[in-house]
């Protein structure tokens, strides 16, 4: 099991930028695949963005596509979300995940993928 703490988050512009990070300890972070779900008040926790073991393959939301980016430093033991061109609809707490099991290069995008989870950051993105 490996423990996530998420830091970054705030109230922005829409337009505006934020970088989310998500820092993991007690377990070894190159064991596992990566990724970032959101979640707004009566919705369901969506996929955001994920990456591989090794940080070479990556998958986003299709409406996040071009504005996020996902990139991971597995020195550091520490996955980021790079979010630019923010909008309204991108408002949520978003959390962190951690999946293993997996082989290097896949990237799993389901929220059953992911077994140990952070307790999220609240990204707010004003009109």
């Amino acid at each position: 099991q490996v423990q996530l703490a998420e830091s970054g988050g705030g109230l922005v512009q829409s337009g505006g930028s934020l970088r989310l990070s998500c820092a993991a300890s007690g377990g070894t972070f190159g064991n596992y695949a990566m990724g970032w779900f959101r979640q707004v008040p009566g919705k369901e926790r969506e996929f955001v963005a994920a990456s591989s073991r090794n940080g070479d393959n990556t998958d986003y939301l299709d409406s996040v596509k071009g504005r996020f980016t996902i990139f991971r430093d597995n020195a550091e033991n520490t996955v980021y979300l790079q979010m630019i061109n923010l909008r309204p609809e991108d408002t949520a707490v978003y959390y962190c995940a951690a999946g293993r099991g997996f082989s290097t290069n896949y990237v799993p995008r389901r929220r059953t993928d992911y077994e140990d989870w952070g307790q999220g950051t609240q990204v707010t993105v004003s009109s």
